[in-house]
């Protein structure tokens, strides 16, 4: 019997094995979508940033325009700025995690409450097809169909996108999100840089 830390190893070789296939097959890179959000701080200086950092580990190609939203779970802290970006990477989801998490540290992120304010929190909603179910990660993200801070903007950038595991494409499914109410647009895209 596998411990928990050794059955994320093993996945994390299994991952790097079918990566390794993958770029064999000329197939290197894959489409990620990133979800971006922010209350604390220059909440639009926070994304920017944010997008600069990724494109070290993702080739972006589209990112929503920036939604205001109310905060979830944790009721009581300032509305979120929430975003999503489209690209590819090159980097096995595990990777890609370990960089995001690179990425908030850099950015001003603390260990602290969970759901709780926070100047930067990226999220990894997808990867190709991948569905993956490890102890630090699951894809596709496990709260995104409940969250509009989500769907909204992914909805924006990719309406006909289908989510593994759902039977209609993201703008369809954007109502049936009870979370995280969307209060307004803030600004259009943070990205390409102006």
């Amino acid at each position: 019997m596998y411990s928990t830390d050794s059955k994320t190893f093993v996945l994390m070789i299994i991952i790097r094995q079918l990566t390794l296939v993958k770029q064999q097959k000329g197939d290197t890179m894959a489409q990620v979508f990133v979800a971006l959000g922010t209350n604390q701080g220059d909440r639009l200086a926070q994304l920017r940033a944010a997008l600069s950092a990724l494109e070290g580990c993702i080739t972006l190609a589209q990112v929503s325009s920036v939604y205001e939203s109310q905060a979830a779970y944790v009721e009581d802290q300032p509305p979120f700025f929430n975003a999503v970006a489209v690209g590819t990477t090159t980097l096995p989801p595990l990777e890609l995690l370990a960089q995001l998490k690179r990425i908030e540290q850099q950015l001003g992120r603390t260990p602290g409450r969970r759901f709780g304010p926070r100047p930067l929190d990226l999220d990894i909603l997808l990867y190709d097809q991948l569905l993956l179910d490890t102890p630090t990660l699951s894809i596709p993200h496990p709260r995104m169909l409940e969250r509009a801070f989500v769907l909204r903007p992914l909805a924006e950038i990719a309406p006909e996108l289908r989510i593994p595991g759902t039977d209609a494409p993201v703008h369809a499914l954007v109502d049936h999100a009870h979370i995280g109410a969307v209060l307004a647009i803030v600004a259009p895209p943070l990205w390409p840089p102006q």
